[in-house]
């Protein structure tokens, strides 16, 4: 048994470096295609990396044509986008500490991106219909959004600094 504990710990190490330090793409990831037991028409796939105690990740997407794109560097952070639909984008980008950002799209089309930096800071997209944009960019402390979308062609972005 310990024979084998080297080389599964160096395993691990190589795949928690490799996902630390690029961005995850759910896209390259994972080719919703062949994933459906149905084929090409209904397609889902999921994505939870525990990356350390102190960053988590989760990407859930049902449709076909969504993209989602994720990178946190600093410590306590917490992302999750899920998409169901299709042709949909999902940007988070986070720097800094205790930070959690939330996408959720629900329909075609959608575009959604959350860009964070500093410490103790939350934001969430909800979007629901086609064709929506929502940015949130938010630099500082102790910073909170929340915009939720229905319809069809809603534009919004917020800018927050402190």
């Amino acid at each position: 048994m310990a024979r084998y504990a080297l080389p599964r710990a160096t395993s691990l190490s190589a795949l928690v470096a490799c996902l630390a330090c690029a961005p995850l793409m759910a896209a390259d990831l994972m080719d919703n295609g062949d994933l459906s037991p149905l084929g090409t028409s209904t397609t889902t796939s999921q994505l939870a990396v525990h990356l350390t105690d102190a960053r988590a990740a989760y990407i859930q997407q049902l449709g076909q044509g969504n993209l989602a794109e994720l990178t946190q560097n600093g410590q306590a952070l917490s992302a999750q986008m899920l998409q169901q639909g299709g042709d949909q984008e999902a940007f988070i980008l986070q720097h800094g500490d205790n930070l959690m950002a939330v996408i959720e799209q629900v329909g075609q089309g959608n575009y959604a991106e959350i860009r964070q930096t500093g410490s103790d800071n939350q934001a969430s997209i909800s979007q629901y219909g086609a064709y929506n944009d929502a940015r949130i960019e938010q630099t500082g402390q102790g910073l909170r959004s929340a915009v939720t979308q229905y319809g069809v062609g809603q534009q919004i972005n917020i800018v927050q600094g402190r």
